[in-house]
């Protein structure tokens, strides 16, 4: 029975393959759009008082994680951050206004990006 049986590949098989292999190839890391994560700095009175301890504010896209976030401040500013925190603020309704109505706030995702000593970024 040649169920099991082994052959040899031909030189002309595995040059097809390689062929296709290198034709679908999945995409590199310097494939991605680093620009569109970082959305806009976040400028308010605690993080202005944050960055005078080296840790600054940073509004990302939705589908932003901490690797995403470092490598697109070491691309967009040239620092390299020590340490990456992601907080997301859901999306909620609050009352406002003399009457209470109901008011839906719009949620985000913000990062804190902690830099070392001698480290800084200008926002302004």
């Amino acid at each position: 029975m040649a169920l099991f049986s082994r052959t040899k590949k031909t030189e002309e098989t595995q040059s097809q393959e390689t062929a296709v292999a290198t034709v679908g190839r999945k995409p590199q890391a310097t494939d991605r759009n680093l620009e569109s994560i970082i959305v806009a700095p976040r400028i308010t009175e605690k993080s202005v008082k944050m960055g005078d301890s080296n840790v600054y504010t940073f509004v990302v896209a939705e589908r932003a994680t901490k690797f995403l976030v470092r490598d697109a401040i070491k691309a967009l500013y040239g620092v390299t951050p020590v340490k990456v925190n992601i907080v997301r603020k859901r999306p909620a309704l609050r009352l406002a206004g003399s009457k209470n109505r109901m008011v839906k706030v719009s949620g985000m995702k913000k990062a804190y990006v902690y830099l070392k000593k001698g480290d800084t970024i200008n926002l302004v």
